[in-house]
């Protein structure tokens, strides 16, 4: 639809969201732009970053209603740009958009604070929508995803998933957490799994931001502590 259409929830009057798009692969970011433009009278793109690098200082210049932000992206995941820039600034908002319709990411999402989790196969009109409720102080969740992540919330204070589903880690991260518990170094991880020493690298990255540590050491201790491997 064009973008001179009337806005039914934020008045013909108001002035159109400011977003600041964030993605690694710039192609991703100019098709949000131009699935945007049709609807210049209800939100504006005011700036970009490719990549997480540059996000703190683009952010911090243009001062956007929202950031649009990619979960999953080179080096630091659009996971902890969210806590850097909510750091920073506690009524930034922040809607993640990803490819992932997996309610362990919404929940890591909302964890640190993100103020939407929308699916990037989501139409244009209801992204602009979407976009509004957020700007009105809603939180925003996939249409698609809102009735799984009720029923995997009550699993979840029920138990029924694997050990450290609680804390937001993923099958594959709390497969690899018992194996660092155990003693097993990286290399013998890799060996065990049949993947790639960077790739238990990676997933020992994310284990380590959602127990709020820094290395194995305090994930050994985190995982004992609160019962997550005995």
């Amino acid at each position: 639809m064009a973008g001179g259409q009337e806005r039914s929830d934020r008045g013909i009057n108001a002035p159109p969201v400011r977003i600041v798009l964030v993605d690694d692969h710039e192609m991703v970011i100019e098709g949000l732009k131009a699935m945007l433009a049709a609807f210049d009278s209800r939100v504006t793109v005011v700036g970009q970053a490719v990549g997480a690098d540059h996000v703190v200082g683009v952010v911090g210049d243009l001062d956007p209603d929202i950031v649009l932000c990619d979960v999953r992206m080179q080096g630091s995941s659009g996971l902890d740009v969210c806590q850097q820039l909510r750091a920073r600034d506690p009524g930034r908002k922040v809607v993640m958009l990803s490819v992932y319709d997996d309610e362990q990411y919404l929940f890591q999402a909302f964890r640190v604070g993100a103020a939407g989790y929308l699916l990037k196969s989501i139409s244009s009109e209801e992204l602009v929508r979407q976009l509004e409720f957020v700007h009105s102080g809603e939180t925003a969740i996939d249409p698609g995803m809102a009735a799984r992540a009720v029923d995997t919330a009550a699993r979840l204070q029920r138990d029924e998933f694997w050990p450290g589903a609680r804390q937001g880690l993923t099958q594959r991260e709390s497969e690899i957490l018992s194996f660092v518990v155990n003693g097993l170094s990286n290399r013998a991880i890799a060996t065990k799994l049949v993947i790639g020493d960077e790739t238990v690298k990676t997933h020992l990255s994310s284990i380590y931001r959602k127990l709020g540590v820094s290395d194995r050491t305090g994930a050994v201790a985190t995982a004992l502590r609160e019962g997550i491997y005995q």
